[in-house]
């Protein structure tokens, strides 16, 4: 299970930077341009990715309490500033970037720190209403995974009407384990 979800974060890693390379192509007022979503623009969307990112990842906490490594990979997300505010400045955007790359190196790093027991970790999951009120720690990579992937469609989308080339829609052998 370990590898299938290091893939994983290898691959959110690598479509992130995928973005944010087409993205800094683009002015700022391009970025923060309404697009009808549900988050409105391309910079909201990516600081969303990066806001889902943190809070999944951060609820692994407990979890991860009896892995030292695990544990450390978690607590960097803490470092992570995440501007508020509608609009983006340029130096928020950048922010944002930053954060996104950090956020996928602890995704990373946590991953790699796990043990294959670890997978079924019960993590406390506050959206089902406590119906389950805990979910394996593999189910909810899943779900930030599922996250990642839904909200990077939504660029996706938006950069196709642009008529503006990006794919990051398959997961490359490169990151099969070598």
């Amino acid at each position: 299970m370990k590898e299938i979800f290091l893939i994983f974060a290898k691959y959110n890693e690598a479509a992130n930077k995928a973005i944010v390379t087409i993205l800094n192509t683009l002015s700022n007022d391009d970025r923060e341009k309404s697009r009808k979503s549900y988050f409105g623009s391309l910079s909201g969307l990516v600081r969303h990715i990066l806001e889902g990112q943190v809070y999944i990842l951060g609820m692994f906490k407990d979890a991860a309490a009896g892995n030292a490594a695990a544990s450390k990979a978690l607590a960097s997300l803490a470092k992570i500033e995440i501007p508020e505010g509608k609009k983006l400045g340029e130096e928020q955007w950048k922010a944002v970037t930053a954060g996104l790359k950090a956020a996928d190196k602890a995704y990373i790093n946590f991953i790699d720190a796990l043990e294959e027991k670890d997978f079924n970790a019960p993590v406390a999951v506050e959206w089902y209403k406590g119906k389950p009120p805990t979910a394996p720690l593999y189910f909810m990579l899943q779900s930030l995974e599922a996250h990642g992937t839904h909200h990077r469609g939504q660029v996706s989308q938006i950069l196709d009407s642009l008529k503006i080339d990006n794919d990051w829609s398959g997961i490359s052998p490169a990151f099969l384990p070598k």
